[in-house]
């Protein structure tokens, strides 16, 4: 199989399996974990942050990243197709207690001046906007890249009302090396950021919240509420070690194929595509005018060998990673184009 659907699929390298074998572990919840403890304090110098903390999921780490910065019954300022909005199970409500005002853009790309307008002053009769989360690289919106000046002024701006930044940066590191700048040019006025290892990184599981060491204290108690306190856990971070340092160098040839499949896609009769908007390794796409369905084309692909799904309406959506090659893009490619003209 083909398998675009999501840079989750990859599968750990054989120096992660090698190192994972080999770890030295302790016990994490009581700090005790050797190869975790090196993992944290390389994310925070990656960074240019004073603390880390891993957990097992993107998920729970954006769920922290909210929590620790407000208190219940605030409100959250974020992109209208955030991931926190559409795919973590309302967290954000059920255990932060905040709600979510949503801001619509064309690109994911929030701006200081859209954010303002939305504000929500703390008196009598509403809840007060307290934090401003952002998406870099944003996902549905087919991984579309922050400039490093749009997010400095708005922590900026933010920060002079008492505001804090949240980043999702699951996908941080794509961003860098769209803009090739280090991460830690990007998040350096970020209150906390998220990054996932486990998507085109590669790990096997883990993503890390990143920031202060007094937030991230906080953060790893609320991990514990979560039911993110884990044991011998450095068998998981060995691998995110080798995440961090060697894979990201990789991410260049994922955009190089996102490009390849952008153009060819954008030849097929009836549909359309941005191929400008394709700037790391998501290539979103809509069949509307070809007349098919998603779900059944998605059908179609499979049982050819190639995996790419809907992402809503007539939206499709393909992720490269190091999983699939340039010979592997070209063949869906060309599967992809006979399955929609005929």
């Amino acid at each position: 199989m083909i398998d675009l659907r999501s840079d989750t699929v990859t599968k750990p390298t054989e120096a992660m399996r090698r190192a994972m074998a080999n770890a030295e572990v302790g016990d994490d919840v009581y700090g005790e974990d050797p190869t975790m403890n090196r993992l944290e304090a390389r994310a925070a110098e990656v960074f240019g942050k004073e603390a880390a903390v891993w957990t097992p999921t993107g998920s729970m780490a954006n769920t922290l990243g909210l929590k620790v910065n407000t208190n219940h019954g605030e409100e959250i300022i974020c992109e209208a197709r955030a991931h926190i909005q559409d795919w973590e199970f309302s967290m954000a409500g059920w255990f932060c207690g905040c709600l979510l005002r949503t801001i619509e853009t064309d690109d994911g790309i929030l701006t200081w001046d859209k954010i303002e307008a939305k504000l929500r002053p703390d008196g009598p009769h509403c809840a007060p906007t307290t934090l401003v989360e952002l998406e870099n690289t944003h996902n549905m919106h087919g991984g579309t890249v922050y400039p490093v000046s749009t997010i400095g002024r708005i922590c900026d701006e933010a920060h002079d009302r008492g505001l804090k930044v949240h980043l999702d940066g699951a996908r941080i590191f794509n961003a860098a090396t769209a803009l090739d700048v280090p991460v830690a040019e990007i998040v350096e006025k970020v209150d906390t950021v998220n990054v996932c290892l486990s998507k085109g990184l590669g790990a096997p599981a883990g993503s890390l919240l990143i920031g202060n060491a007094n937030t991230i204290t906080r953060a790893r108690k609320m991990r514990k509420r979560l039911g993110g306190g884990m044991r011998q856990v450095g068998i998981l971070a060995a691998a995110g070690l080798i995440a961090l340092d060697e894979m990201p160098a990789l991410l260049s040839a994922d955009h190089a194929n996102a490009r390849l499949i952008a153009e060819r896609v954008a030849e097929i009769p009836g549909v359309s595509i941005d191929v400008d908007k394709v700037m790391t390794n998501i290539v979103i796409f809509d069949i509307a005018r070809t007349g098919k369905d998603a779900t059944a084309v998605s059908a179609e692909l499979k049982r050819r060998g190639v995996i790419i799904n809907g992402v809503g309406g007539t939206r499709m959506r393909a992720v490269t990673h190091y999983d699939v090659s340039r010979a592997d893009c070209e063949e869906a490619c060309a599967i992809l184009s006979d399955v929609l003209s005929n």
